[in-house]
């Protein structure tokens, strides 16, 4: 069994590497950027397969979160305190910002400033409630599929648990990244938002992933879960 500060450097370590690998590959696809444009199965594959493997790394740990929408899930299904998810939350915000500001202090201004650090952008001419609803739906399944693969005992999938929420990522930001820069993880959007000084539309990325999160754990819990 791990202790509290060993749990939250694990968080602070996974989703640091989520948003160096993901925002890195957005940084990247703008030096490369091609007239065919953005190359989304790069974007998508680097912060789904991080996670699938940070997962697979630090799961025993902290339980792989990386995501305060993963988090509230466990929050709003009584499996975390309000406390422990208030310091889960710390921990992933801190990895995500250091994460953004060590790519901006290193990459050429060209490759960050051009994609604003990854930072999440609608659209032009986008509704904010649209932009919320894909963020919530996309990050609806992405914590359904958690909770399916990782907190069910009864699951076939257990052992691929990380690969089945990583492809379901990577299907999240393929579906919705052009419409919303498919953030799908509060962390990520303000790590990126601070390192960018970009804070355009940043309450659609809490607003939309944290419902979203909330209502498949809750959800998830009340079918499957829960003994009649």
């Amino acid at each position: 069994m791990y202790n509290l500060p060993q749990r939250l450097t694990a968080e602070f370590i996974g989703t640091f590497a989520i948003v160096f690998f993901g925002v890195g590959a957005i940084c990247a696809d703008q030096i490369f950027h091609t007239p065919g444009g953005t190359n989304l199965f790069l974007i998508a594959a680097a912060q789904g397969l991080t996670f699938a493997v940070m997962y697979s790394a630090l799961a025993h740990i902290s339980g792989g979160h990386f995501n305060p929408a993963i988090t509230v899930g466990f929050w709003v299904t009584k499996r975390s305190s309000t406390v422990e998810v208030a310091l889960y939350w710390l921990a992933q915000i801190a990895g995500a910002i250091l994460a953004a500001l060590l790519l901006k202090a290193i990459l050429p201004e060209e490759a960050w400033r051009g994609a604003t650090l990854g930072t999440p952008e609608l659209i032009r001419d986008f509704p904010r409630l649209s932009a919320m609803i894909l963020e919530a739906l996309a990050t609806f399944f992405v914590v359904w599929v958690f909770f399916a693969t990782t907190v069910d005992e009864n699951s076939i999938a257990r052992p691929l648990a990380g690969f089945a929420v990583g492809l379901t990522i990577m299907l999240g930001i393929a579906a919705i990244y052009p419409f919303t820069g498919a953030a799908l993880n509060p962390a990520r959007a303000l790590g990126t938002a601070v390192g960018a000084s970009h804070w355009a539309n940043a309450g659609v990325f809490w607003i939309g992933p944290l419902a979203g999160g909330f209502l498949a754990g809750l959800l998830y819990d009340s079918l499957y879960l829960k003994k009649p």
